[in-house]
């Protein structure tokens, strides 16, 4: 089979294609058209405008934000005369930079029991702890 007979067999790109992907984009623009005027007919709304300065009380973020969000609610308002969300916010974030650096820190072979050992208490107390603030913050 030579490559003419191929050819003569294939549908060209160029009207074919292009035409039945303009069938699709009139398609869709006419249901986004048709539910733009049922909105303008008939808007749907969502309760009152949101207030940002008044947080309602059952409002609480994901699971895996509770920690910190306890973190927030704990921290007093002022401390040191640095306002106390500022460091809630400074502290979760220098604290995950030094977790990504530490490798760079501390590169030497060091294999002494001792060593290990207190890592191993410090990585247990972390996670008790973010577990002990998610699980405070979901009750609280």
């Amino acid at each position: 089979m030579s490559d003419i007979e191929h050819t003569e067999d294939t549908i060209p790109f160029y009207p074919d294609h292009v035409r039945t992907e303009f069938y699709v984009v009139l398609g869709v623009l006419a249901v986004v058209l048709v539910i733009a005027i049922a909105g303008l007919i008939k808007p749907v709304g969502i309760g009152e405008p949101a207030d940002p300065l008044n947080t309602p009380l059952h409002v609480k973020p994901e699971w895996y934000f509770l920690a910190l969000y306890q973190i927030l609610k704990k921290i007093p308002p002022m401390i040191l005369g640095i306002e106390g969300k500022i460091i809630g916010v400074v502290i979760p974030i220098v604290l995950v930079a030094l977790i990504f650096i530490w490798p760079f820190l501390d590169n030497r072979p060091d294999k002494s029991k001792r060593a290990i050992l207190i890592r191993l208490a410090f990585a247990i107390f972390a996670i008790i702890t973010i577990i002990a603030l998610t699980i405070w913050g979901e009750v609280s």
